[in-house]
């Protein structure tokens, strides 16, 4: 056993068994940080048509408003939170939550297309702080065991919940008020978390600071930059276009040249070792794969919803608060789970509940006598997915020293935020390759094309987990799976 290893079984045996005042007080701060961050990444959906109509955005660079903000909240995350563990993971964290604010004040004043995109890349920028770096408060504030489960359960079901709840919250608020309160309902969250935060969290940074690894860091954002822009310009041109090839070509290019760097590096960005872990390499395949099929299945039950059942968008995004519903339960039951059976096994059978109701889609109609299976499986396969998702959290985290906790909360946000860029491009060539004909019927077909792909996808994550993450020899043991 390593001299990681060891600390870290360490501090788990020290851990805390309930939670204090302060605990609580710093896990009510974090996860509201979290959960605003989840509402930001998909507020702006079903406002986008009012937002080009209202500033004049042409229909080729709406997708803008989107693309700027992917870029850097999955470009920059890897750099962010190691850059928490190097300089102070509270003060990265503060500092993003006031580009936050300021970036949605500009964002909600902004008269023109350039401003909302700047404001929008400043959005991004501030979420791929903050994340990484409130993940990592998280983790060493809570150290292994029970209450990082724990933790760790409340933010899963809170991040996915505010998926669900920004697309439903973005309709109402753009029907009720404007477009612009999408953007003004985050600043007084921000300010009310900045107010309160440094008081009651503490900094957490090493004792004494090494340099920064300024290839590895180039090298790794460019190449995530490449791709991410890459994925998005599959999702609207096709993936064999020259747009969408070059730009992943780059990417994949860089991230080879990053890894070569991070071999000869005196102190790497990302050390080998921690990429050699079982727990962090399989935990966030595993952590990928649950964030790209459920984010697109998503998509694709949103054509389902409106496209075959002619749906309006609200009506469209109020269905999937059933969703929201199963993810909330699934994030409370997951420690529970993890304790009782161990997170492999929690993977495992997460994944296969996600697996089973997502393939349960494939009997979906034509007309609205489909919608009990949709809001059943809908429901059960958001319990599932979350099992998998919290799963991921603890399996990506543990076996580390508090030291590192901002590289794996960064490699885990980076997992999450490159799960949910490729998800609806892969999904949407599929289906859009699948469908033969004009009408209702032709849309259905392609869409449970793409359906039992992302069904077969999830099975596939269920067996590299059982395939290549270490069993335990006991329940009890479950807690410190490497």
């Amino acid at each position: 056993m390593s001299t990681a290893d060891i600390a870290a079984k360490a501090a788990s045996q020290s851990a805390p068994q309930r939670l204090t005042p302060r605990l609580l007080l710093v896990l009510v701060i974090l996860l509201a940080a979290q959960f605003m961050l989840a509402v930001d990444f998909s507020i702006l959906n079903v406002a986008l048509p009012v937002i080009g109509e209202g500033l004049g955005f042409s229909l080729a660079h709406l997708q803008w408003i989107a693309t700027a903000f992917a870029l850097c909240a999955a470009g920059f995350t890897l750099l962010f939170g190691r850059l928490a563990d190097l300089l102070g993971r509270r003060s990265i964290f503060l500092g993003g939550l006031v580009v936050l604010g300021a970036a949605s004040l500009i964002g909600g004043l902004a008269q023109s297309p350039e401003a909302l995109i700047i404001a929008r890349i400043f959005q991004g920028l501030a979420t791929a702080a903050v994340t990484p770096a409130g993940l990592s408060l998280l983790t060493t504030s809570f150290p292994e065991g029970p209450l990082r489960e724990r933790a760790l359960g409340l933010n899963g079901a809170l991040m996915s919940a505010g998926f669900t709840t920004g697309a439903i919250l973005g309709g109402l608020l753009t029907d009720l008020l404007s477009w612009r309160w999408a953007f003004f309902i985050n600043v007084p969250v921000s300010a009310l978390v900045l107010i309160v935060a440094p008081t009651v969290i503490k900094e957490s940074r090493p004792a004494s600071r090494p340099k920064l690894d300024v290839p590895g860091a180039l090298s790794v954002t460019l190449g995530l930059l490449a791709i991410v822009f890459g994925l998005t310009q599959a999702g609207e041109h096709g993936w064999g276009a020259t747009s969408a090839l070059g730009p992943l070509a780059v990417g994949g290019l860089l991230l080879v040249v990053f890894y070569l760097v991070e071999r000869r590096a005196v102190a790497p960005l990302v050390p080998l070792g921690v990429l050699g872990k079982r727990t962090v390499a399989w935990g966030n395949i595993a952590g990928f794969i649950a964030f790209l099929t459920e984010t697109s299945l998503v998509f694709l039950l949103t054509l389902y919803l409106q496209n075959v059942l002619g749906f309006s968008p609200l009506a469209a995004g109020l269905s999937f608060g059933v969703l929201g519903l199963g993810t909330v339960v699934g994030g409370s039951i997951a420690p529970k789970v993890i304790g009782r059976i161990g997170t492999r096994s929690t993977l495992i059978t997460g994944g296969l509940v996600q697996t089973i109701f997502t393939a349960a889609l494939l009997g979906l109609g034509d007309d609205r006598s489909s919608m009990w299976l949709l809001l059943v499986a809908t429901f059960a396969g958001g319990v599932g997915n979350m099992l998998v998702i919290v799963g991921f959290m603890v399996t990506a985290t543990s076996g580390l020293p508090n030291r590192e906790q901002g590289l794996a909360t960064g490699l885990a946000t980076m997992t999450q935020q490159i799960g949910i860029t490729m998800g609806t491009p892969i999904m949407s060539a599929i289906s859009t390759s699948a469908i033969v004909g004009t009408g209702a019927a032709a849309m259905l077909g392609g869409l449970k094309v793409a359906i039992a792909v992302n069904a077969a996808i999830v099975l596939v994550g269920v067996l590299t987990s059982l395939a290549f993450l270490h069993k335990p020899t006991s329940a009890r043991a479950a807690h410190q799976e490497v």
